[in-house]
């Protein structure tokens, strides 16, 4: 196993952690231990991607049967594309 210190830190860290040890029953050094354990092992390994997200949106929501989503049609666009070369947009430089 390997060890760690871990400087400056600020004392009203160090009571809490103190007093949430208390509460567990477990010394200050357990304590610490399971708190860095939890903190790292909850989050992935890997930066995740968009299409993780999707994945897991999607694997929560299959059970309920509403994975298939009806989409109305889209209307065609009726916006315009300005024109930037008429004089109103200023003269054009050279």
């Amino acid at each position: 196993m390997a060890s760690i210190t871990v400087r400056n830190l600020d004392d009203n860290v160090k009571k809490r952690l103190r007093r949430r040890a208390a509460e567990h029953g477990r010394s200050l050094e357990a304590e610490v231990r399971a708190v860095l354990s939890d903190s790292v092992m909850k989050r992935p390994a890997r930066e995740e991607t968009g299409a993780d997200l999707f994945d897991r949106i999607h694997a929560r929501f299959k059970p309920l049967g509403v994975t298939e989503l009806k989409l109305p049609k889209r209307k065609a666009s009726t916006d315009r594309v300005p024109d930037f070369s008429s004089p109103a947009y200023g003269p054009e430089e050279k």
